[in-house]
């Protein structure tokens, strides 16, 4: 049964059920590998003797998303989404096998590019296909069905993988999925061989969108690196020189690749995909810190102090179910609730910080944080999707995926050398507090900027 009461939902109807079926496979399959590497990674640089590379298979990842995202969003506007999709997820599943039987480190660094762009080009190319396949008032409950996707791989994932990782080997973190994305891809073939062509001519212009591309990327790679090392303790002349080259190479390459009054929050799409990026970010950064203010404050255990994350995941889900329900509502009001409650859950943060806190209502904090989360983020694929000019969809969906690396890269690493600057011997968390404090600040304004803008707009 339809939420509007008519008996065939539109995601589940004969014609769509496959895609929808493939939709969601491909997502959860991204999802795992997304949820199992942090799990592994110890185990895989202790075996590979690469553990001054901890980091770098999340970060070649996150750069390679980025370049994933610009180049499947102008190839989607150029030829159709059945292109980039079809070259994605090929190379995801390629970049799976590859990792699998990585001997050592560049090779599994090489395998983690080839995944980091085909998620990239797979994500925006569904993004298009989803405005083609649903009617417009049925697309929030195809992201609604996206954010469900991440339910099952964030309550077992990380289970799953200490479980092959311990009695297998790490390495079925990456085979065990390659054949269950083939399934998905082919579940999507019928849909992209019939919606996947290009509809319109693509607009004149742009011809820097790739090298823009890769501007960022060395962009987020640099900033993430030096803020990275900042915060390990060292603030030496050559990484402030090249955290400051990272943002001069990022600015100019954002100019291009986000829509024209982003960062001053203009109305329509711009102040959608900046509340995308403040949104990734403010979450993302304060639950950054949750585990180790619950460990170090409260004396959690390591399993303990990450159920929050897991309770955040269910109420993401449960926001993405409400707003998927809630067509009559526009998605700007939608974005600045969602916002509101993000600042409300961060901001309650600060009363777990202090040893005399009540830790056990970071529960519902985060709980609801997580549904603030589900509902705008969802409103912000909707609304932007609706706003789009058929043959701007893949740049604006690479917009919004764009925007929502760039918070998490920038606010997680600024955050941490906040956090870092202010700590000291016996009060680990001392900057925890105005860190929380700072990113529920930012959190109400941006909704404010939101809100505003849709009353400027009008109905």
């Amino acid at each position: 049964m339809r939420v509007d009461g008519t008996s065939e939902s539109a995601l589940w109807s004969p014609g769509r059920r496959n895609f929808t079926i493939g939709l969601v496979l491909v997502i959860t399959l991204a999802a795992f590998e997304a949820m199992g590497i942090g799990t592994a990674l110890p185990t895989i640089v202790r075996e590979l003797h690469a553990e001054q590379w901890y980091s770098w298979p999340f970060t070649v990842f996150l750069a390679a998303s980025a370049i994933g995202n610009v180049v499947g969003g102008r190839i989607a506007d150029r030829r159709g989404p059945g292109a980039p999709l079809l070259v994605a997820m090929p190379t995801f599943g390629l970049g799976l096998l590859i990792a699998g039987f990585a001997p050592d480190m560049p090779s599994l660094l090489v395998a983690r590019a080839m995944q980091g762009i085909g998620a990239g080009g797979q994500i925006v190319a569904l993004y298009v296909l989803i405005a083609r396949v649903y009617p417009e008032r049925d697309r929030p409950a195809a992201f609604g069905a996206l954010s469900a996707a991440w339910v099952v791989p964030a309550l077992v994932g990380p289970a799953i993988t200490g479980l092959l990782t311990e009695h297998l080997s790490w390495r079925w973190t990456f085979l065990g999925l390659a054949p269950l994305m083939l399934v998905g891809a082919l579940l999507l073939v019928p849909t992209v061989r019939r919606l996947g062509a290009g509809e319109t001519a693509s607009p004149a212009g742009a011809p820097g969108l790739p090298l823009a591309a890769v501007g960022a990327a060395a962009g987020v790679v640099g900033v993430n690196w030096a803020a990275q090392t900042a915060t390990d303790g060292n603030t030496s002349v050559p990484v402030v020189v090249i955290g400051a080259v990272a943002l001069v190479v990022l600015a100019p390459s954002l100019r291009m690749l986000l829509p024209r009054g982003t960062f001053s929050g203009q109305s329509g799409i711009p102040v959608m995909v900046l509340a995308r990026g403040l949104l990734a970010g403010v979450f993302i950064t304060a639950q950054a810190f949750v585990p180790l203010t619950l460990s170090v404050v409260h004396g959690y255990s390591p399993a303990t102090a990450g159920i929050p994350l897991t309770v955040g995941s269910l109420g993401w889900s449960a926001g993405a179910f409400f707003q998927s329900s809630r067509r009559d509502i526009r998605r700007e009001y939608l974005v600045g609730a969602g916002l509101l409650l993000v600042a409300t859950a961060v901001a309650g943060l600060v009363l777990i910080a202090p040893v005399w806190g009540p830790a056990w209502a970071v529960f519902g904090l985060w709980s609801l944080g997580g549904a603030g989360m589900g509902i705008a983020i969802s409103s912000t694929s909707v609304r932007v999707l609706s706003l789009s000019e058929p043959q701007r969809r893949g740049f604006n969906s690479a917009a919004l995926q764009l925007s929502d690396m760039l918070g998490q890269a920038l606010l997680v690493g600024l955050g941490g050398v906040l956090v870092a600057a202010m700590s000291r011997p016996g009060a680990a968390t001392a900057g925890v507090v105005p860190l929380d404090l700072l990113l529920a600040c930012v959190a109400v304004l941006c909704a404010v900027r939101v809100l505003r803008r849709a009353a400027a707009a009008g109905t």
